[in-house]
C-alpha cells in the first residue's frame, strides 16, 4: 500500500459484521430487520480522493457504537486498510481548498488549519489553539493563507512566519458618530469647560490614533462598526484580501415564541424540559443586508438591494385583505426581506456573485457586486408562484474567469444547467429536456460541468459531463442504480457512491471520460445480509387520472403470485413530502424496504408511490401540493389502488397504507378524506397541524398561518377527523423535536371529543423523529404487522 505524505498506515480492517452473527443465515424476522443497523454491514461514509488521486479515503461506522474509523484504499483497488486514530490529523481531509496554481492545498482538523506542498511531499499545522479556526483561503499573492476565527480574519504569511488579523468587525455603533443626546447632556457639555474640554481631547485621541492605524500597516487596521442595531451573520474573505462581504441581521432577530418538550423518562428522574423551535410564522424573517468592506481604504458600504428586479412587487398581495395592491411594483413599497443563500468570489478576487433568496420564498436573485460604482447588478432571476426549491441552487464563477457564471435553474420546469456573462444578457442552457441535472461539479480547468441526472429513466441517476462553452451531454458511467460522486482535484477521476435496491452505497471509481469503465474499490455489505433472498421492487408508471405522467412507483410481488387468487395490499408512503423513493438505489426507508419483503412472504402486494409532491420529476409535480396539502397525493394513492385492483387482481377491501412523518401525514389524510379507501392506516410520527410545524419547510407550500388560513385549514389532517371510519394506529416518539408529539396528543383529543372508538395510540419515550433504539423499531412494527394481519386477511 502507497503512503501518503510520511504516515505510515497500520492495521488492516477484518471484515466482519458480529451483528449478522445473531441470526440465522437467510432467515428473515421483524426482529431481524428492526434490530441495530450494524448487521447489514455498514458503508463507507463522506469519501474523498487524496491530493494525488492516487488513494481514496472513507469513514465507517464502527459496530456497537457510533464511532466512526477512517480508512484508505488505492484508487486502482486493493484491500482497505485502517487509518489509527493517531494520525487522521496528517490526512487531508476531505474539504480540500487548494492555492491558484494548484500545487499547495490546506484543509481543516479539529478547528486547526494544516497545508501540504505538492512539490515536497511535505505537510504542516499553521494552528494549534482552543478557538476553532475554519475556511482556510490562499490568497492570490501566492505567498500566504486566510482563515477564519469566529468573526475575525486572519493571514499567515509562509515568507516571514507572520500572523496578522485583517479586520475587527464590530456590531456597535461608531463611537466617532456618538453626539451629545437630550438637554441634559447638551446643557452639561454647555455650562461646564471641564467636561467640554475632556470630550474634545477624548475626540481628538481617537482620530489621532484612527489616523495613525490607517497609514502604518504594520499594525491592526481599525475596527469596522456595523451599528448596534445588526449582527453579523456570515462573511466571506476575497481571494486577493483586499475585501470582505459582510451579511448581517437585525441584532435580536425575533424568531417567534419557542415551543416546549418534556423529557418524561430522564436521567434525573424529574420531568425535564426542554425549549425547541417555533412554529409556522411566528416569527421575522431573517433580512441579510450585505455590506463590502474594502480592507485597503478601510472603507465599507451597505449594498442597495432595491435594485434587484421584482423585490418591491408582493406576491401574495392578493392573499392579504385590505390590500388594494396589484402585486407590482410600486415606489412606496418597501424592498421584501431576503435572505442570503450563498456567494462566490472568482478565483483571483476581482468579481463576487451572490444568491438570494425573498423571506416569502417565490423570487431567486442573482447578482454580481460593481465594487467601483458600490452597486449589485442583477443577473439572473427565478421566479416561481408557488416557491423556489430549495435544491438545485448551485452556482459560481467559471474557473479561471471572472466574467462568466454558471448555475442551476428549474425555469424550463426542470433543474438544468445554464452559463450567464457577467454583462446583462440572457442565460444559456447547457442541458435541456424532461429530467433533472444534479450536484453538478466544474472540473479545475473550467471545461466541463460533471453532474448526476435521471436522464434514461426517472429513478435512475447516471453521471455525465458537458461541455461549458456548451455542446454534447456525454454520459460517462454504466452501472445503472443510484450514484453521486466526487470529482478527483486534477479532475482526471471519478469517486462513484453507487448503490441498487437492496445494495446499500458502497465506492467505485472511474476515468472522468466516456468509454470507461468503473472498478469497484469497497464490498461492505454484510454476508447475513447477502443470503436473503430479498423481493426486488420493480419500479412501475401507474397511469394517473388527473395529470399526464405517470405515478412511478416500487412494486413487491410475491415470488409465487398466482393472477387467478385474490390477494390484501399495503401502500407504502414515503416521508418528507419532497423526496424519491421509487428509484433504483438504496433507500433511506430500507428498514420498510426489508420490511416489505417480510409482507410479501406473508401473501401481500406492496406499492410504494412517488406522489406528486415527489423529488426528481420536476418543478410542476413538486409544486402541485401548493396550498393543497394532502390532496393531490390521496389522488394519486387512489389511482394506485384502482391500478393494483385491475392489474395484480388486489381485493380493493384489503389494502392497508401506512407511512411516517410526512407519510403519516398523508395516512391520516387518506383516512380522513377517503375512509373507504383503505381498510386499515398506521400513521407514524404524523404532522396532523400544519400551523404546528416550523416555518423553512411549512410557509414554501403553505405560506403563513396569518396570511393564508384557508391553506392550513385545507391542508392539516385535524380539521378532517371527523371522518375516520376504519382501524387507525398511531405511533409516536415523545422525544421528537422535527414534528412534536403534541401533534398526535392534539389530534387523539379531537378524536376523543368526536367519540372515535377505532384507533390505538403507542407512545415512544426515548425516541427522537427517527427513531434510534431497536426496541422502539420492533415494537412499532409488530403493532403495523398485527393491523393489517388483523384487518386484511
Amino acid at each position: 500500500m502507497k503512503t501518503f505524505a510520511g504516515w505510515i498506515i497500520l492495521g488492516l480492517l477484518a471484515a466482519t459484521n458480529a451483528a449478522g452473527d445473531a441470526f440465522e443465515v437467510g432467515s428473515l424476522s421483524l426482529e431481524q430487520i428492526m434490530a441495530d443497523a450494524d448487521w447489514l454491514g455498514n458503508q463507507p461514509e463522506e469519501p474523498w480522493f487524496s491530493p494525488d488521486g492516487s488513494q481514496v479515503f472513507y469513514k465507517q461506522k464502527r459496530d456497537g457504537d457510533n464511532t466512526r474509523d477512517w480508512f484508505v484504499v488505492s484508487a486502482s483497488g486493493g484491500q482497505p486498510e485502517k487509518i489509527p486514530a493517531t494520525e487522521h490529523s496528517q490526512v487531508p481531509g476531505p474539504d480540500q481548498v487548494w492555492n491558484m496554481s494548484r500545487d499547495a492545498l490546506a484543509w481543516t482538523f479539529d478547528g486547526d488549519i494544516y497545508v501540504h506542498s505538492m512539490a515536497s511531499g511535505n505537510s504542516r499545522q499553521l494552528t494549534r489553539t482552543a478557538d476553532r479556526e475554519t475556511n482556510p483561503l490562499f490568497l492570490a499573492d501566492g505567498r500566504s493563507l486566510a482563515y477564519q476565527q469566529d468573526d475575525d480574519w486572519f493571514v499567515f504569511d509562509f515568507a516571514s512566519g507572520e500572523t496578522r488579523q485583517l479586520a475587527r468587525i464590530l456590531a456597535e455603533d461608531d463611537p466617532a458618530d456618538k453626539q451629545p443626546e437630550g438637554y441634559i447632556q447638551k446643557q452639561q457639555l454647555r455650562l461646564f469647560d471641564t467636561l467640554r474640554r475632556n470630550r474634545q481631547e477624548r475626540v481628538a485621541d481617537r482620530e489621532e490614533e484612527r489616523a495613525a492605524r490607517a497609514v502604518d500597516s504594520r499594525r491592526m487596521p481599525n475596527p469596522v462598526y456595523i451599528g448596534k442595531d445588526k449582527s453579523i451573520v456570515y462573511t466571506a474573505l476575497s481571494p486577493d484580501g483586499q475585501r470582505l462581504l459582510l451579511v448581517s441581521g437585525p441584532a435580536k432577530p425575533d424568531r417567534g415564541q419557542q415551543d416546549k418538550m418534556p423529557h418524561y423518562v430522564a436521567e434525573s428522574g424529574y420531568v425535564d424540559v426542554e425549549d425547541v423551535r417555533s412554529l409556522v410564522g411566528s416569527g421575522e424573517p431573517a433580512d441579510h443586508g450585505l455590506m463590502v468592506v474594502d480592507l485597503v481604504r478601510g472603507e465599507s458600504h451597505e449594498l442597495d438591494l432595491s435594485v434587484l428586479p421584482g423585490i418591491k412587487a408582493d406576491p401574495l398581495a392578493w392573499l392579504k385583505k385590505g390590500d388594494d395592491d396589484d402585486g407590482k411594483a410600486g415606489k412606496n413599497r418597501d424592498p421584501r426581506p431576503v435572505e442570503l443563500l450563498g456567494l462566490e468570489w472568482s478565483a483571483n478576487g476581482q468579481a463576487l456573485a451572490v444568491q438570494i433568496e425573498s423571506a416569502d420564498n417565490k423570487d431567486r436573485w442573482i447578482a454580481t457586486v460593481d465594487f467601483e460604482n458600490k452597486v449589485l447588478n442583477p443577473r439572473h432571476r427565478l421566479t416561481d408562484e408557488a416557491w423556489i426549491n430549495y435544491d438545485h441552487n448551485e452556482f459560481g464563477w467559471v474557473p479561471g474567469r471572472d466574467d462568466l457564471l454558471w448555475l442551476v435553474s428549474e425555469e424550463s420546469g426542470f433543474a438544468h444547467l445554464y452559463t450567464v456573462g457577467a454583462g446583462r444578457g440572457r442565460a444559456r442552457a447547457l442541458t435541456r429536456g424532461n429530467w433533472v441535472a444534479a450536484a453538478p461539479v466544474v472540473s479545475p480547468d473550467g471545461q466541463f460541468i460533471y453532474f448526476a441526472a435521471n436522464r434514461s429513466h426517472p429513478g435512475e441517476y447516471e453521471i455525465y459531463r458537458v461541455p461549458v462553452a456548451g455542446g454534447e451531454v456525454l454520459r460517462l458511467t454504466q452501472l445503472s442504480g443510484l450514484n453521486e460522486f466526487v470529482l478527483a482535484p486534477n479532475g482526471e477521476q471519478l469517486l462513484i457512491i453507487h448503490s441498487e435496491h437492496y445494495r446499500h452505497p458502497d465506492l467505485w471509481v472511474q476515468t472522468a471520460a466516456p468509454g470507461t469503465q468503473a472498478r469497484r474499490l469497497t464490498d461492505t455489505m454484510s454476508a447475513a445480509y447477502k443470503a436473503i433472498d430479498w423481493v426486488v421492487p420493480e419500479v412501475v408508471p401507474v397511469p394517473s387520472s388527473h395529470v399526464p405522467q405517470p405515478i412511478y412507483s416500487k412494486l413487491y410481488v410475491p415470488g409465487d403470485f398466482d393472477p387467478e387468487k385474490s390477494y390484501p395490499a399495503v401502500m407504502f408512503v414515503h416521508g418528507a413530502g419532497y423526496t424519491q423513493n421509487s428509484d433504483f438505489g438504496w433507500p433511506y426507508y430500507f428498514r420498510e424496504q426489508m420490511f416489505h419483503t417480510l409482507l410479501t412472504r406473508e401473501g401481500y402486494i406492496v406499492l410504494d408511490m412517488d406522489f406528486r409532491a415527489s423529488k426528481g420529476y420536476g418543478r410542476d409535480w413538486r409544486t402541485a401540493i401548493y396550498r393543497q396539502m394532502g390532496h393531490p397525493e390521496v389522488e394519486d394513492l387512489e389511482d394506485g389502488v384502482k391500478w393494483l385492483v385491475e392489474n395484480y387482481n388486489v381485493d380493493p377491501k384489503r389494502v392497508g397504507v401506512y407511512g411516517g412523518s410526512y407519510g403519516g401525514f398523508l395516512t391520516f389524510m387518506a383516512m380522513f378524506r377517503r375512509p373507504q379507501l383503505f381498510a386499515a392506516g398506521a400513521s407514524l410520527r404524523p404532522v396532523t397541524d400544519w400551523a404546528h410545524y416550523n416555518h423553512g419547510y411549512t410557509s414554501n407550500i403553505l405560506n403563513t398561518p396569518e396570511i393564508d388560513p384557508e391553506a392550513y385549514e385545507k391542508s392539516s389532517p385535524i380539521e378532517f377527523a371527523a371522518g375516520l371510519e376504519n382501524p387507525l394506529l398511531i405511533c409516536h416518539g415523545m422525544l421528537d423535536d422535527n414534528v412534536f408529539f403534541k401533534d398526535t396528543v392534539r389530534l387523539v383529543q379531537r378524536l376523543i371529543e368526536l367519540k372515535k372508538e377505532n384507533f390505538e395510540t403507542a407512545i415512544y419515550p426515548l425516541d427522537p423523529h427517527g427513531f434510534v433504539n431497536p426496541e422502539a423499531w420492533l415494537d412499532e412494527y409488530r403493532r403495523i404487522y398485527k393491523l393489517f394481519e388483523t384487518h386484511l386477511k
